[in-house]
């Protein structure tokens, strides 16, 4: 998210998270953040998004905006993750699933992050707006509960819906409830929101 009006109508659909991504390459790159707006959307999840940012830099993000948490999506360390944990924000890790992913590259990361999010691999980090086979999940073999993104939108959110998980936390509704690269069409999101 980066439009102040779009922001402000958001807000009123009370999601519980709101992402805003600080990775240059992203269509959704947030240059520059309105302090007094970020003080504005409590009881929202202010989540700050990174790919592969130095720790320093995100820990001057969180400080400076008071982001509650925050989604690596780039190569961070379960190091990387614990350091995160230490400065006292939600920390959720994605991962691009494909056919052939290891499921047990996630062991080292569940005590050092919150949630997963398990979204379509792609070079690019995600945010390619398309869905990987979501059997996939059946293995998953883990009690962490996790996010699912990538490439959810009104078309198969009641299959997004219909996934038989308890460890299913929530759902990443992004590209697919666009009017352009981060502005949300609110009417859409209204009406699957009722669902």
């Amino acid at each position: 998210m980066r439009d102040l009006e779009n922001i402000i109508q958001l807000k009123e659909l009370a999601p519980d998270y709101l992402g805003f991504i600080f990775y240059a390459k992203s269509p959704r790159y947030v240059e520059t953040i309105d302090k007094s707006l970020l003080n504005l959307l409590q009881p929202i999840k202010k989540t700050a998004v990174f790919v592969n940012a130095t720790l320093d830099e995100v820990t001057t993000m969180v400080k400076e905006h008071r982001f509650e948490a925050v989604q690596l999506h780039g190569n961070e360390s379960p190091d990387y993750c614990s350091e995160m944990k230490k400065k006292g924000v939600e920390v959720i890790k994605a991962f691009g699933i494909h056919e052939d992913f290891n499921w047990e590259l996630l062991e080292p990361y569940l005590d050092v992050i919150d949630y997963f999010l398990f979204d379509t691999y792609t070079s690019a980090h995600g945010g390619s707006g398309k869905t990987f086979n979501w059997e996939a999940l059946k293995n998953y073999p883990f009690d962490k509960p996790y996010f699912l993104s990538g490439g959810i939108g009104p078309d198969n959110i009641e299959s997004a819906l219909a996934v038989q998980d308890e460890r299913l936390y929530g759902l990443d509704l992004n590209s697919k409830f666009e009017d352009s690269p981060g502005l949300k069409n609110i009417e859409l999101l209204k009406t699957v929101l009722k669902k």
